[in-house]
């Protein structure tokens, strides 16, 4: 249902009377609004409230039950917050095991420093009605080649069809935005690192040609940050599922090992409104520890993630309308592409000459 100010009255008095059929001590107001909080949270949308009204009962008694023990005789947000973190505990052994193999260096994850063609992916791993999201490392290679952007996750049976038209979407966008009016002359390969299970969904596809742009422009990617969107031929950064999860995946490995204020996540800007974070993500948010960048096109997220500009055609006094500015990354992008061209028609010739 919309969560607005007259439904979350209502919801408030579905709460009251849940807790007056079961029997239940009284819940205060901060109690109440952490529950109505955990709604939205469980739609994992801001503007929605949930109505699984069998999930929310099984969360009252358990609250109850924890302020029973502290003995207030009333049941507060604190006791509310306990009961939700306490259910994540009995759910949450693989994702301890995931977290735990990235901080001993057994998956290879790195949250500071600059590295070409490499960048940090976000998914998420549903387990029952428990989700969490882990990064994993995208790295891209390019060279001379006949236009092709090969998946490798795709070629071993690994990645799913929705998986797979993402990154073809990817040999779209290159192939109409630098090599127009010339040949593609690219070879290309992805891959998610240390995967060995099913790849399926295009939440990545943004990552990924990020890690392509970063390979082709000889720019190194922020490791500092991770990415998750998915992107379409236009260059538009799209919405994408699991947003909350996926930012919070990253937040506990960079607090694991130090939040350095350099830290973050980008995010679609249409996922804005699915935003519904834990406390503690919000609080270093607030506080300039770890960022969340909502972005809109892939222009503005190779900006942040590499430090350098994106580049208009014909921006810049002394640029053809049908240029890149000197020294921005499509401007690099758009050279060594060309120069590829050209290499790949002089090999072509000599081949012939033979």
């Amino acid at each position: 249902m919309d969560r607005n100010e007259g439904n979350q009255e209502l919801y408030a008095r579905m709460i009251a009377t849940m807790v007056r059929e079961a029997e239940l001590q009284p819940f205060d107001r901060s109690a109440v609004a952490r529950v109505i909080e955990h709604g939205a949270r469980m739609v994992g949308d801001a503007e929605k409230l949930s109505m699984e009204g069998e999930h929310l009962k099984d969360l009252l008694r358990e609250a109850n039950h924890r302020a029973k023990e502290n003995g207030n005789g009333v049941v507060t947000a604190a006791d509310v917050q306990r009961a939700i973190d306490e259910r994540i505990y009995r759910a949450d052994r693989l994702r301890e095991r995931m977290q735990e193999a990235i901080l001993r260096d057994t998956v290879l994850i790195e949250t500071d420093g600059e590295e070409v063609g490499q960048i940090n992916g976000l998914s998420i791993i549903p387990l029952g009605g428990f989700i969490f999201g882990r990064p994993t490392r995208i790295t891209a290679r390019t060279r001379m080649g006949k236009g092709e952007v090969v998946d490798i996750e795709r070629e071993v049976e690994l990645g799913g069809p929705i998986h797979s038209k993402g990154v073809l979407i990817l040999a779209g966008f290159l192939g109409a935005r630098y090599a127009a009016e010339t040949p593609l002359s690219l070879s290309a390969s992805l891959v998610f690192e240390q995967s060995y299970s099913q790849i399926e969904g295009d939440s990545a596809s943004s990552a990924e040609l990020y890690a392509l742009l970063s390979s082709l422009a000889d720019v190194p990617i922020k490791q500092s940050l991770a990415v998750t969107g998915s992107v379409n031929q236009r260059g538009q950064v799209q919405a994408i599922g699991g947003v909350n999860q996926k930012i919070e995946g990253f937040f506990d490995i960079c607090e694991a090992r130090g939040l350095t204020g350099e830290q973050g996540v980008l995010i679609p800007a249409s996922n804005v409104k699915n935003l519904m974070l834990r406390e503690d993500v919000v609080d270093a948010a607030a506080e300039g520890r770890f960022h969340i960048y909502p972005v809109e096109t892939v222009d503005e997220g190779i900006e942040i993630l590499t430090g350098v500009p994106a580049g208009k055609r014909g921006e810049g006094k002394e640029t053809p309308e049908d240029e890149y500015p000197e020294g921005t990354i499509n401007y690099r992008v758009a050279r060594r592409l060309a120069e590829l061209a050209e290499k790949r028609s002089e090999f072509g010739k000599e081949s012939e000459g033979e």
